[in-house]
């Protein structure tokens, strides 16, 4: 797929894996528009990236979603490609009591039906483009998952078995479906992990993998799998129990933590 002169959607777009690919993809000459739920990031961002364009929008909320595809497609008719990429990554221990009932499946709500709902919203726009594309950011998790994150490993292999489905159905359109299953990679999001859960854990710098992400794009690789996730793949074929055992190490140190 050629990535100069689209105009780009991101979720998330504030930090991490999402300012990333915006920083990237204004280089290149697109437009790209991102959004964030909380007005101070986005301000930032802009301060940042003076050439991308901000909109206060929560995936997580059905109606701001529909707000959003009103807004962008009025002030962007051109718009031909969606990144799902906001997501959140939370550690949970379901043995213990303490997990509030109300906010134990915000996971699902903002990383599988934030990507789900954005999908069928913009679907009608971008099947009228002669080039778009869905772009939906899983994770290596979604192969193999992090028992300590239970519910984000669930909605990752969710968000992988919806985009085959996707793409299968958008087959004989003009929009392809990519997938990019980041490994660990070194955003905010890894920041809230004890440093003795991630020993051992290769963790990416997220210029190299928003690179290799782009290449893939541009290769028409519609699943890209950088670094680890590669491996956490094949060893879910090869060794299911064997991955599964090594990546379950981490819950003795949670369930051995004070409290």
């Amino acid at each position: 797929m050629q990535l100069t002169g689209n105009t780009i959607l991101i979720t998330g777009g504030t930090s991490g894996i999402g300012l990333e690919l915006a920083k990237e993809l204004i280089g290149r000459k697109n437009t790209v528009v991102i959004t964030g739920r909380k007005k101070e990031k986005l301000d930032q961002a802009k301060k940042q990236l003076p050439q991308v364009h901000v909109i206060r929008s929560d995936v997580s909320q059905a109606a701001e979603i529909q707000a959003l595809l009103e807004r962008v497609t009025g002030e962007f008719p051109d718009l031909n490609i969606l990144i799902n990429n906001a997501g959140v990554m939370r550690s949970i221990n379901l043995v213990a009591d303490k997990n509030s009932k109300d906010d134990i499946t915000d996971e699902i709500d903002i990383n599988l039906k934030g990507p789900i709902r954005m999908a069928q919203a913009f679907l009608p726009h971008l099947k009228r483009k002669p080039h778009s594309a869905i772009v939906n950011v899983s994770s290596g998790l979604a192969f193999v998952p992090l028992p300590i994150s239970p519910v984000y490993c669930a909605t990752k292999a969710a968000l992988h078995s919806f985009t085959l489905s996707l793409r299968a159905q958008l087959i004989r359109t003009n929009v392809r479906v990519f997938e990019l299953a980041p490994p660990a990679t070194q955003t905010d999001i890894l920041s809230d992990f004890d440093p003795e859960v991630m020993k051992g854990v290769s963790v990416m710098k997220v210029g190299d993998m928003v690179k290799a992400a782009l290449e893939g794009m541009e290769q028409d690789r519609l699943e890209i799998r950088p670094g680890q996730s590669n491996q956490l793949k094949f060893m879910s074929r090869l060794a299911p129990e064997f991955i599964l055992k090594q990546m379950s190490r981490s819950v003795d140190h949670m369930l051995s933590a004070p409290g």
